[in-house]
């Protein structure tokens, strides 16, 4: 009877184990964890660079020492100051202004590598932030655009040949745009004979505003279409 006991002792046992592994729920699998570093390159090629700036000074606490830190610094101040010159040719100068502030104060925090010839790569970056902020400036001391758009590669402006005073004060508003932006300048007309007066009073104005201004203008004559002048602003 013994034997038989201690048999079914062990029988019992193991269908109370079987019994308790069956019952115990199935863990699911843990998620991997995104690596820190892959979101903050994803972040600054996908334009969320204050995302990415969030994302690099929490690292930052976390492993002030981690190797890895600087060359992301590094991109993300260059993306800044790129940024900062798209919007200042769209002719945002906030922005642009924001943009490069960001690119500076990162740029501190982000030197290049040591080597030899790393002076000369920071010496170059320095150069471009120096003429990207030259530029901003150059933008902010321009008095506001009256009729063209400054972000735009040209502005087509009608012009109001059938009223002389009308046609005045909106040729010295295209005089004081094309002195301030630095405007070339096609002037379009119907007919010949509007080629000579339109010119003469427009180049007028601007040789009174600004005698040595280089600009370049040309004229065209465009049957069955309106008079009008074309102003194409110099970018920074």
């Amino acid at each position: 009877m013994k034997p038989f006991a201690s048999r079914y002792l062990l029988l019992a046992a193991f269908s109370l184990v079987l019994a308790a592994c069956q019952s115990k729920p199935t863990e699911p699998p843990t998620a991997p964890v995104p690596d820190a570093y892959l979101q903050v390159q994803q972040n600054i090629a996908s334009g969320e660079l204050a995302t990415a700036e969030d994302q690099l000074a929490t690292l930052q606490k976390q492993a002030p020492d981690d190797p890895r830190l600087e060359p992301y610094q590094r991109q993300l101040a260059e993306a800044y100051l790129q940024r900062s010159q798209i919007v200042l040719q769209k002719g945002d100068v906030n922005a642009a202004a924001t943009a490069l502030a960001r690119a500076r104060a990162l740029m501190p925090k982000a030197p290049a590598l040591g080597g030899a010839g790393n002076n000369t790569v920071s010496d170059a970056r320095k150069a471009e932030l120096d003429k990207a902020e030259a530029a901003l400036k150059e933008a902010e001391a321009r008095p506001a655009a009256k009729v063209i758009d400054p972000s735009a590669e040209s502005t087509p402006v009608t012009l109001n040949v059938t009223d002389i005073g009308k046609l005045r004060r909106q040729l010295d508003d295209i005089a004081t745009d094309i002195v301030n932006y630095q405007c070339d300048v096609s002037l379009q007309v119907p007919r010949t004979q509007d080629v000579a007066w339109l010119t003469t009073l427009l180049k007028k104005r601007v040789t009174k505003l600004a005698p040595d201004l280089q600009w370049q203008f040309e004229h065209q004559i465009i049957r069955n279409q309106h008079a009008q002048v074309v102003l194409s602003p110099r970018k920074p």
